[in-house]
């Protein structure tokens, strides 16, 4: 979403912020419970874990599913295409992150190989429905707040 790169990489910063703090809420609430920790807990985690997920999502994980949408369908329609996208991009970050929430957890070990399927279908359960029902709206709508230009401009192109 955006035209200029700027604007690009500002909308992928929002999406990849909103899908962490949530999905850093949903694994810390998972595995110790809802209290006054949750907070602490966030923000020492949140931090690490959107720089990684950051640099994943700018640099490997984005490219390749926009090159993998676009190899296996024909663009017919714009949400069509915003929702392959966004949906493959779920599965390739709940994959790569699951791993790095496991070694974070357990470390290198078997204990984070033995665990990691379970934890990566339960991250999918959340993040699929996270990102296309909740996060993606609401940066979409942040997104044409900031930028009205934007908007204006989707609405003359629409009416053609």
């Amino acid at each position: 979403m955006g035209n200029t790169i700027f604007q690009k990489r500002l909308f992928t910063a929002m999406m990849c912020f909103f899908m962490v703090l949530g999905m850093t809420l949903y694994n810390i609430i998972l595995h110790s419970g809802f209290g006054l920790h949750v907070l602490t807990d966030m923000l020492k985690e949140l931090w690490i874990v959107y720089a990684v997920a950051l640099v994943l999502d700018l640099f490997l994980v984005g490219p390749l599913a926009k090159k993998f949408v676009f190899s296996v369908i024909k663009p017919v329609s714009k949400p069509a295409v915003v929702l392959s996208i966004s949906t493959c991009m779920v599965f390739c970050m709940v994959t790569l992150m699951s791993i790095f929430g496991s070694v974070m957890a357990s470390g290198v070990s078997a204990e984070a190989v033995s665990g990691y399927p379970s934890v990566c279908i339960r991250n999918l359960i959340a993040a699929l429905p996270l990102n296309l029902l909740i996060v993606s709206p609401l940066a979409r709508a942040l997104f044409m707040f900031l930028f009205p230009e934007l908007r204006e401009e989707r609405i003359d192109t629409e009416k053609r």
